[in-house]
């Protein structure tokens, strides 16, 4: 199969070669080039965008599930390999081989193991995506870490999940629905503590964030831009990622479902939460907002003030607290996530969102197709540049 689309062209004169020339005979540099789908038996798998959305997502999936299938295979054959060599041990010296102890669910969660997993459920991410990119010849970072600003977003939305956080938690103090029992660190083991939660929440923002509004959203959304040309051709892109949001929100929604901690009021707090993460890939043209705000939110909590996250404490945290009240308000063994008092303020950082300056999503182009500028992509697409 020939995964290279053919030339896209405007009679003979090819927009892919010259694309300020295409730019200039059009009179306007915002007026969209002409994209023609291939005209050969390659369009079942060629679209306007490249490879088609379909084969991508089977594509991704099967090697996603290959990798993740054989490193958890790698590690329960040397989990095997260990307990063997206890048995063996054990018997050698006469004894009998001591029965192997399960997690505690109620147990904090230990950092260095949440590090390791996040970060190596990152790097398959990753691997996976840059793998798609050479595929479909795409640029790697439209899958949602590239952008405009990249620090600055990134840092933005790491203020404002730590003021989030503030506002929530010290309303809960102000109200009495929260009780600091103990400082728990001290000296140096903050700096250590902290550091290492920041890195561990750092690898779930990028984890959680890129896993369901990464390479799916996009895929997803250039996929369903046909059934938005088929509703609204001014909003066609806008159309099918909204559609694609309530795919990739719903994958979000499910995967806490499962989650011991959790709670029906939880669960709507965890749709809003998907619904602020998604509106600011939207506002911000990239995933590092929604980076930031999840890494500060759950670390600020988790460690800063030492509530439950989803139910689950973690180790070294900063405080011993619990809660007092009416679980409705207090969040109960929920945490903060579980109080009705969070929903405001979820949704005055929605508000923060929509008085953001708002910048181009990526074009779905690939590297061989036309490269537009910037404010040429923003009117392609029908987004409206402020100031």
């Amino acid at each position: 199969m020939d995964a290279t689309p053919e030339p896209l062209s405007v009679h003979n004169d090819s927009a892919i070669d010259r694309p300020d020339a295409s730019l200039a005979q059009s009179g306007s540099a915002l007026e969209a080039p002409v994209l023609l789908p291939p005209s050969s038996p390659n369009r079942v798998f060629m679209g306007p965008y490249g490879l088609r959305a379909g084969w991508s997502l089977l594509i991704y999936i099967a090697i996603l599930a290959s990798i993740v299938a054989g490193v958890n295979g790698t590690h329960a054959y040397f989990k095997a390999r260990a307990r063997q060599a206890e048995v063996a041990a054990a018997q050698a010296a006469g004894k009998p081989a001591l029965p192997v102890v399960k997690r505690d669910e109620n147990a904090p969660m230990v950092v260095r193991e949440a590090i390791a997993e996040e970060g190596i459920s990152f790097a398959v991410l990753l691997l996976v995506s840059l793998l798609m990119a050479a595929i479909e010849r795409r640029r790697f970072t439209a899958y949602g870490l590239g952008g405009t600003r990249i620090f600055s977003r990134f840092f933005t939305g790491m203020l404002w999940g730590l003021v989030a956080m503030a506002l929530l938690v010290g309303t809960l103090r102000v109200l009495h629905l929260v009780s600091f029992d103990a400082q728990l660190d001290h000296g140096w083991s903050i700096a250590g503590w902290g550091g290492a939660q920041l890195l561990g929440f750092l690898c779930v923002g990028l984890v959680e964030e890129y896993l369901f509004r990464g390479y799916l959203q996009f895929t997803l959304a250039r996929g369903l831009e046909g059934l938005g040309k088929l509703i609204n051709p001014a909003h066609a892109r806008a159309i099918g990622f909204w559609i694609a949001t309530v795919i990739t929100s719903g994958l979000f929604f499910a995967a806490h479902i499962s989650n011991g901690g959790e709670d029906w009021l939880g669960l709507v707090l965890v749709f809003l939460g998907g619904l602020l993460f998604v509106l600011a890939l939207w506002r911000t043209g990239s995933l590092w907002w929604g980076i930031g705000f999840h890494m500060a939110w759950d670390w600020s909590q988790s460690f800063l003030y030492g509530v439950p996250d989803s139910g689950a404490l973690v180790q070294g945290r900063m405080f011993a607290t619990h809660a007092v009240g009416n679980p409705l308000l207090s969040g109960g063994t929920v945490g903060p996530e579980g109080s009705v008092l969070c929903v405001p303020v979820i949704l005055l950082a929605i508000a923060v969102l929509f008085r953001t300056r708002k910048s181009p999503l990526p074009p779905f182009e690939t590297k061989g197709q036309v490269a537009m500028p910037h404010d040429a992509d923003a009117a392609f697409f029908g987004e409206k540049r402020r100031g």
